[in-house]
């Protein structure tokens, strides 16, 4: 883990990370916590979250965390309830907590379907309406949303996944256009990076997908960087969409 350094546009700021636990969300956390941001960390195993938290606090960081799943709108309130009582505010939410349970449409995964609609696109809402009115009252705030480039480029049998990352773009954008001069909406969407995306998945298409993902793979904290990127810029700067691919990926 990097020494803790300053900069003047991520230091200070608190930051909720939905999907904490491992890949790019643990990867934004270390990243922007080594620059100064206070984290509050949300995820569903609490162990990954109170180990994370621990890294973070010994190298000398901010670390709060609480377990969270993005299906209970309740867990989002109670993550960003706790950034406001540790800190008194929350600058941006991170929404990156998601699933992609892929398979083709023949095999009527229908159980499959509704996880990723309900931790995608359902999760992603769930954050919203929980900061939406902290940031309205601030005056101030700033979302992130993972996206994915399978959204940008639809597959076999990534189709109803990448209808739910293609949902959260047309959200993301919708409130980007709602948003007035206060607000800053980002899409961050990752193309094939190295994490856990495949673990959920049926045995025969985990089969199919992890090899590629450890040949070509982006490091999660590709990602991490585009996201700092974008929490990094001057206030009256949106940055709206990055796309961040190997250099392999078609």
């Amino acid at each position: 883990m990097p020494a803790y350094e300053s900069d003047d546009g991520i230091r200070g700021k608190v930051v909720a990370i939905t999907g904490a636990g491992s890949g790019i969300g643990e990867a934004t956390a270390l990243l922007l916590a080594g620059r100064g941001a206070k984290v509050v960390l949300g995820a569903r195993r609490a162990e990954r979250l109170e180990a994370l938290a621990g890294r973070i606090r010994e190298a000398g960081g901010e670390a709060a965390w609480v377990r969270t799943d993005v299906r209970r709108r309740a867990d989002l309130a109670a993550l960003v309830d706790l950034a406001r009582t540790r800190h008194g505010r929350l600058d941006v939410l991170v929404g990156n907590a998601g699933v992609g349970l892929i398979s083709p449409f023949d095999d009527l995964r229908v159980e499959d379907w509704e996880e990723m609609i309900d931790v995608n696109v359902k999760g992603v809402l769930y954050g919203i309406a929980a900061a939406l009115p902290v940031f309205r009252a601030q005056g101030s705030g700033h979302f992130v949303n993972t996206v994915s480039t399978a959204g940008l480029r639809v597959v076999p049998l990534q189709g109803v996944y990448a209808a739910t990352k293609n949902a959260v773009r047309t959200l993301s954008e919708g409130l980007r256009q709602e948003a007035g001069a206060g607000l800053r909406v980002t899409m961050v969407s990752p193309g094939v990076t190295r994490t856990e995306f495949a673990e959920p998945m049926a045995p025969e298409m985990r089969a199919r997908i992890a090899p590629g993902m450890e040949e070509i793979g982006l490091a999660p904290e590709a990602v991490a960087r585009a996201v700092a990127f974008a929490v990094e810029q001057p206030a009256g700067v949106d940055v709206g969409d990055i796309v961040v691919r190997p250099t392999a990926q078609n």
